[in-house]
């Protein structure tokens, strides 16, 4: 199979590339710039120059594709404060590469996120069938699935919101510990009982490979390794690496002590992976979050 990788050279594209090519298939990465560029082309990949907003280059490569894997976001227009904008991006890709599929039954893979079901208030482990009607990023999710009955045999894998790694440098928990590290404490909200799901970047490129292959068109599936990990006991990984105190900050401090993370850090984020793995053969087999953390090497990326 031919196929088609926005985002290819992130931190989740540069383990699906060879995970890919090592299962026999060609791929074409998007690529921004030339260092990119020249990541891919030495990983193996054909490289297709552009970005999320040259949405004729997209239709064309999504239809010159056997299959696509949309894993591009514009992260640092959401870090920058320009979430809206962001989310808009992604809708338009989709609907752009959704169009260029549309009636050929080819796979189309989108990304999503667990921690948009936090805001569900669910009170419970989410599921791969839990959804939501509307908003940022779950329109996105939404028109992804939408498109089984427009002939795209198209899945969606929601991502944890730690996807962890040693060449994890920019997400959330290099932020915070970046954070911890400038403030001189390493924090949580309340109680620091909440919890957040996670896998390893590993686990999360094999899942897309496999839904590429062979997820049913309409799939929702769960990229998750630790169903949840509790906020409190990332905070004191975190606190014995830098050996800095680890405290609880009251929830109108949370913005002054978080920055951009403030709305996050309190949600609840339990998930399960169990239909996912039942589904489709997935078994995640790489360190959770917490060993991955006691293995050093965030504490020398984080700053």
């Amino acid at each position: 199979m031919r196929v088609f990788v926005t985002g290819a050279s992130g931190h989740i594209g540069s383990a699906l590339v060879p995970e890919l090519l090592n299962a026999g298939h060609e791929v074409v990465g998007l690529a921004r710039s030339g260092v990119s560029a020249a990541a891919l082309a030495a990983a193996g990949a054909d490289v297709r120059r552009g970005d999320l907003d040259d949405l004729d280059g997209l239709g064309d490569a999504a239809a010159a594709a056997d299959g696509v894997v949309h894993l591009a976001f514009k992260h640092e227009d959401m870090r920058a404060g320009d979430f809206v904008g962001a989310v808009a991006a992604d809708l338009r890709a989709v609907d752009t590469l959704g169009d260029a599929l549309a009636g050929t039954g080819k796979p189309l893979v989108g990304t999503s996120g667990t921690l948009l079901l936090a805001h569900a208030g669910l009170g419970r482990v989410g599921t791969e069938a839990d959804t939501l009607e509307a908003g940022p990023r779950i329109d996105a999710e939404n028109a992804v699935v939408a498109l089984a009955g427009r002939g795209v045999r198209s899945s969606v894998v929601r991502l944890p919101p730690t996807v962890h790694s040693s060449l994890d440098h920019h997400a959330f928990i290099p932020a915070l510990i970046g954070i911890a590290r400038a403030k001189g404490r390493s924090a949580y909200m309340g109680d620091g009982s909440n919890h957040w799901a996670a896998v390893h970047r590993l686990d999360a490129a094999h899942l897309f490979r496999l839904a590429l292959e062979a997820a049913p068109a309409g799939a929702r599936l769960h990229a998750v390794g630790d169903e949840g990990v509790p906020f409190r006991e990332i905070a004191e990984v975190i606190g014995r690496h830098l050996n800095v105190p680890v405290v609880s900050i009251p929830p109108e401090q949370a913005d002054a002590h978080f920055g951009y993370l403030g709305s996050l850090v309190s949600l609840d984020n339990p998930t399960s992976s169990l239909q996912t793995q039942e589904l489709l053969g997935w078994k995640p087999i790489h360190p959770g979050l917490i060993e991955d953390l006691d293995q050093g090497h965030y504490f020398g990326n984080a700053t």
